[in-house]
Parts: C-alpha cells; structure tokens; sequence
C-alpha cells in the first residue's frame, strides 16, 4: 500500500514539474516570456571630461566620453536626478584607472571606460536598477 502511494505522489509531482516546464518553455518561445521584464530605457550621462592615465600612473592627456546606463523606464526620472552622484563617482574612479591605448597613449580604452562607469553607476543606483552601460563617444581633446 505504501508503494502505491509514493509511487502516485512521485508520479503527480512528475506531471505537475513537466506541464510546468512546457508551460514555460511555450512562453518564452512564443515570446509572451517578454512581459515579465520590465521596460527599459537608456540614460544619457552628458558628456563626462576624464584624464587619461598611463599604467604606470602619468597623464597623457583629457579625453570626452559620452556614456549611458540603462534602467528600468519607471526609474528614469529618479537616476536623471541623482546624476551629479554618478558623475561624482565617475570621476573618483577616472584618475586610478588606466585608459590609454594606442602608441603615444592619446586613444582611450573605451571598454574600461564602459566597466568604469558600469561600477559607478551600480554604487550609485543599485544592481537591481542599473542593467548595463555602454559608451556613446570617445574623443580626445
């Protein structure tokens, strides 16, 4: 009697698990999956001056970089204003980070650009609000 019974438990549970997953994978793969993730926008962070540092700590020079960070769209509005902080944290990072590339060291290395902001923007936000960063411009000046 007792085998009966767990084997009619474990059998339920079986069939509750896989309707569970095809409920689940019919979704995402029909694409309904999308209205649990919430809509997301871009945030421009203004063009941010930024010293290019050697390895070895030198400066080689200032570049302008352009960056945004993506966010929830309900959260807009509160990162716009709170952007004075990220720019302060941007530039505590900027000095200590290395940036140059190329021979003379005038071209800045955008994807420690774009990880240096990415850092700035979760301390200053939070990781549940910051999904990425991504760099708009470089130029030097």
């Amino acid at each position: 009697m007792k085998k009966i019974l767990v084997s009619a438990l474990v059998l339920s549970a079986g069939i509750a698990v896989g309707g569970g997953a095809a409920i689940g994978t019919s979704m995402a793969i029909s694409g309904d999956a999308t209205m649990f993730a919430p809509d997301m926008a871009f945030v421009s962070t203004g063009e941010i001056l930024t010293p290019l540092v050697f390895p070895d700590g030198r400066l080689a020079g200032y570049v302008k970089i352009e960056g945004q960070i993506e966010v929830p769209s309900s959260q807009t509005e509160d990162v716009t204003k709170r952007l004075p902080i990220l720019l302060n944290a941007v530039n505590m990072r900027t000095f200590r980070t290395p940036m140059t590339s190329g021979p003379d060291g005038m071209l800045p290395n955008v994807e420690s650009f774009r990880k240096l902001l990415l850092d700035a923007a979760v301390e200053t936000y939070g990781r549940d609000i910051v999904t990425r960063a991504v760099v708009t411009q470089a130029s030097p000046v």
